[in-house]
């Protein structure tokens, strides 16, 4: 049945791959203007609202050091300088690089082809600034990396079952077949897996673009044309924080275990 599948799926993904290029480099997102999350965004960007203490970008900031990362670029549009003035005023093992999108927001997609140059020709994690997560038994990069193939993948993708995916009320994203490969949502269909805003990409992915602004939703779907977009799934908390009202749904679950 569908456990033995989803096992299954979890067994082949979990071979070590001693072959692959293991990604150092990150970018985070953090340029968006947080409408959802007003008025706490009124006056600072989302990545530094505050849930459970610390800024929403210091918690992505502290696992990927934690994973071994050392370079990070973060893209930066609304309230930016208040962006670079918390990472300068960060002490931390991170080398931060700016890619400045001040002139024009430019979007997901638009956001990595402007940050293309800075990023290597290595794969590299791509992280949501407002990213909320909890590791299961394994560290969520540690596990990534040892999944990572770039023979087989352009892009790897974090999924949650809608059923974990807390404070989220979408239909869900990806259906994720026996040996990780996606394939999209149908429209007025449900889907059982949710992308949770963590990703490893490969830079060949990152051409041609459509637009200066449009979505890393153009590079997916290539990659799964091809046959070469795969997800896997986390097996610890996921929290969408988008709006105010999730943050002391976050807090007290994290409280209360």
């Amino acid at each position: 049945g569908a456990g033995l599948r989803m096992t299954l799926a979890h067994t082949l993904s979990l071979r070590p791959n001693p072959d692959a290029r293991v990604p150092t480099t990150a970018m985070v997102m953090a340029a968006g203007l947080g409408k959802r999350m007003r008025p706490l965004t009124a006056t600072r960007p989302k990545p530094l609202v505050k849930v459970a203490g610390k800024p929403l970008m210091d918690h992505a900031l502290d696992r990927l050091e934690a994973g071994g990362i050392r370079k990070v670029v973060v893209n930066v549009h609304y309230l930016a300088d208040t962006v670079e003035a918390h990472l300068a005023a960060r002490r931390c093992g991170l080398e931060f690089t700016i890619s400045d999108e001040r002139a024009k927001l430019l979007e997901t997609g638009g956001g990595l082809i402007k940050a293309r140059p800075l990023l290597g020709d290595a794969p590299f994690f791509c992280v949501n600034s407002d990213n909320f997560w909890v590791d299961g038994p394994t560290e969520t990069f540690a596990m990534m990396q040892r999944i990572w193939d770039p023979a087989r993948m352009d892009a790897l993708l974090l999924l949650v079952p809608q059923a974990r995916a807390y404070c989220h009320a979408g239909q869900g994203d990806f259906h994720m077949d026996a040996n990780g490969r996606l394939s999209r949502r149908k429209p007025g269909h449900v889907a059982p897996f949710v992308y949770i805003g963590i990703q490893i990409l490969s830079p060949s992915l990152l051409v041609d673009p459509p637009a200066d602004v449009f979505s890393t939703n153009i590079f997916w779907n290539r990659a799964i044309e091809a046959g070469r977009l795969y997800g896997v799934a986390h097996q610890g908390l996921w929290f969408d924080v988008g709006t105010p009202q999730a943050i002391p749904v976050v807090e007290s679950v994290l409280a209360h275990g």
